[in-house]
């Protein structure tokens, strides 16, 4: 994350300042002062545990407290400190910049998508950040008809981000939101298609999604709180009205559940969630009686999740009940309480279910099996199934866009570490696919020139754990090669292997890429992602740390040559193993880190804590609170030496406030023995994601790869 003050100017030679390890030929570092954070003492301990904080104060720019224009000042004095000692790497940026740049296809087009009779998509032009959302009538041959130039809408924006398209059934409308603060609080604008008018309707603050109702003029939508930025209520909005006035239709009582609106895609109902990560609970509604009342489905049941869709004469559920790794039900329309499902797909030991996609004819199921995802595709009317073939050892395969109920093609995305992002259509009757769209890296890639592999280390207690690889031929495996090892380990989310035009600049410069699909994921089913939360975190990361072993004595790399990468809940895990073992890396980069663990799961006005008690625990309670102080990585800073680190935050960023890094940051300078370089950079525009845009957020990363190629002695 980026905002620059200054430069100063050096050359570059061959110097290793790492006194901690063989020495690795890097240029010389300037012999210039980090920042200082003036010290604060705030206590913010509880259980009779007296827990000092001593950079508390950081947190005032967003409570506009007395320090907030100090927090700014330190911000900007750890940004110019940055430029300073990355100053040599300057005109290096600059060329991963375009070198980066230059493989997108700066003039494209994604695949269209056929829904109620027109033809969607998104097209780029030369030079332009953003893109123009168009469709075609019936045909592609049609007229082209721009329902939104995103381009000239982020004019003048240093941030910008409109999601949420929603069309309405009868195709005149489109109802779409805004956020040019990076905060994730959307105004939803709607916009009449026949005239090109913007509707005087505006409605703020929201989650930028919205559903429209079968009368063509009732919207439904997730207002958010501006505070904790909380999902809280779900309001019915009528074309023209004032928004203040609008129809609260369900206001959710549990801080801890996130809830949003949606419909099926048959069209019929329109579907209010609720969920926390152990539980969940909809309610229905007829589409065509847009002001009636929702009906619950099931009332939310203790430590089981479900989801639903609507497929002819019944409903689909997908459910952990009594099935660890979910299992697929039916129930009859007017008979949705839990007395009433049915078995379609029996719940698997080794498969676990991840989710269900619905046509009229057809139903695909998305597993996943030894931590790969497959497509399992089912004809309701000839009552068979089958599975669609990849044919690699480490991929990802994903459902695509297919908004079309009554359609008889799959629309899936595929990709791996060698093979660029590729669009599938997949007949579920001729069982035959035909690629629509490859990604196309601009100047040539050979798939080739790279070998891909998947490992296994062995864990602390004698689990396999998957390891995703990816190096250009003629690497030499002899522990010299630098590696880079990503990992993610939180809420479920897995981790697959997919491809990057942006690596391509680490492998071609002899980096090897890894991914430690660690606990706290999915990948190996539902166990695996109960084995890495609440009191079982500490897994994520020795997972992690038993990775990196085993690729040392592997001989793909060394601690000299080895590197750690993961952000937000990944930053957490960067921050723990540079506490627990710190010697095992020559660099960390910490992505919008969630490093201050305790603090914020005990301050229930920081947007999204409360939703989080299921995946990390509420410090409330002692044993919680005793386990994550454990862990948690500001809590847990010694001195000792750490390795060489590059922090990035955002400070509009909504998820990990930018205080969290900003602290940790500051105590590790006051504890960290060695010589080692320690970096921050906030993007001062931006938040989570970072800079928005096609290519902007490309700075971002020739920052974090020019900090890896300096510490490895490449400067070009």
């Amino acid at each position: 994350m980026q905002k620059r003050i200054f430069l100063l100017i050096f050359a570059v030679i061959f110097f290793s300042c790492n006194h901690s390890k063989e020495v690795n030929q890097t240029y010389k570092w300037p012999d210039v002062k980090p920042p200082v954070a003036d010290q604060k003492p705030h206590e913010t301990g509880m259980h009779g545990d007296k827990r000092i904080d001593e950079y508390y104060w950081m947190a005032d720019f967003f409570t506009e407290g007395p320090d907030s224009d100090k927090v700014v000042d330190y911000l900007k004095a750890e940004n110019a400190y940055t430029d300073t000692m990355m100053a040599a790497t300057k005109q290096f940026q600059t060329n991963l910049f375009a070198e980066m740049k230059g493989r997108i296809k700066e003039k494209d087009e994604s695949v269209p998508v056929f829904k109620n009779g027109f033809f969607y998509y998104t097209r780029s032009e030369e030079g332009e950040q953003y893109f123009k959302y168009c469709r075609k009538k019936g045909s592609l041959e049609a007229a082209e008809e721009i329902l939104l130039d995103v381009d000239a809408m982020a004019k003048n924006h240093p941030y910008y981000s409109a999601s949420g398209f929603s069309i309405s059934p009868d195709n005149k409308l489109l109802a779409y939101g805004v956020d040019t603060v990076s905060r994730r609080q959307y105004t939803i604008y709607i916009k009449n298609l026949e005239t090109g008018e913007t509707l005087k309707d505006a409605i703020f603050p929201t989650s930028g999604g919205s559903v429209w109702g079968n009368d063509n003029k009732t919207l439904f939508y997730t207002a958010t709180n501006p505070k904790t930025l909380l999902s809280e209520e779900i309001k019915r909005h009528t074309l023209g009205d004032d928004d203040k006035k609008d129809v609260v239709v369900y206001k959710e009582l549990d801080n801890s559940n996130y809830i949003g609106v949606g419909k099926t895609k048959s069209g019929k109902y329109i579907i209010i969630g609720s969920s926390a990560t152990v539980s969940s609970e909809y309610r229905i509604l007829e589409a065509d009686k847009p002001e009636g009342d929702f009906e619950i489905f099931q009332p939310r049941m203790k430590d089981v999740l479900y989801d639903i869709d609507h497929q002819n004469d019944k409903f689909l559920i997908v459910t952990n009940k009594d099935a660890l790794n979910f299992k697929l039900m039916e129930t009859p329309l007017n008979k949705t309480g839990v007395e009433n499902w049915k078995e379609v797909i029996p719940t698997s030991k080794d498969v676990l279910i991840e989710g269900v996609e619905v046509f009229k004819k057809f139903t695909v199921v998305t597993e996943r099996k030894n931590g790969l995802l497959q497509l399992r595709t089912r004809n309701i009317e000839a009552n068979s199934e089958y599975y669609v073939d990849f044919g690699e050892p480490a991929y990802a395969a994903y459902i695509g866009s297919n908004p079309e109920y009554n359609s008889e093609t799959l629309r899936y995305y595929y990709t791996s570490l060698t093979t660029p992002g590729s669009t599938y259509d997949y007949g579920m009757v001729s069982k035959e696919k035909q690629l629509l769209k490859r990604q196309e890296v601009v100047g040539g890639y050979d798939p080739e020139k790279y070998l891909t592999e998947r490992l296994y280390a062995t864990s602390h207690d004698g689990l396999k754990i998957p390891v995703s690889l990816v190096y250009k031929k003629g690497t030499k495996l002899d522990g010299n090669a630098p590696m880079l090892l990503y990992a993610y380990g939180s809420y479920g989310n897995s981790m697959d292997a997919g491809f990057s035009t942006n690596r391509l600049s680490l492998l071609n410069r002899g980096f090897i890429f890894a991914i430690a699909h660690v606990r706290g994921g999915q990948e190996m089913g539902r166990q695996w992602y109960e084995d890495g939360k609440l009191f079982k975190k500490k897994n994520t990361f020795t997972d992690f740390i038993d990775c990196a072993e085993f690729l040392i004595k592997q001989n793909y790399t060394s601690t000299a040559h080895l590197y750690a990468e993961g952000g937000s809940a990944g930053g957490l895990l960067m921050g723990a193993i540079s506490n627990m073992r710190p010697d095992l890396w020559n660099g960390i980069i910490a992505d919008v880190p969630f490093v201050d663990v305790v603090t914020t799961m005990l301050d229930e006005s920081i947007p999204l804590t409360t939703n989080e008690f299921d995946e990390w625990g509420n410090p409330k309670n002692k044993d919680s609170y005793d386990y994550m102080k454990s862990y948690s990585p500001y809590d847990n800073v010694e001195r000792k030496e750490y390795p060489n680190m590059l922090v990035t935050t955002g400070l509009h960023d909504s998820q990990v406030q930018y205080f969290e890094p900003a602290k940790w940051v500051a105590r590790l300078r006051t504890h960290k023995t060695d010589k080692n370089i320690l970096l921050l950079q906030t993007n001062m525009e931006a938040g989570h994601g970072g800079a928005s845009g096609r290519f902007e957020y490309l700075k971002e990363v020739a920052l974090q790869y020019a900090f890896l190629f300096a510490l490895e002695g490449i400067d070009k």
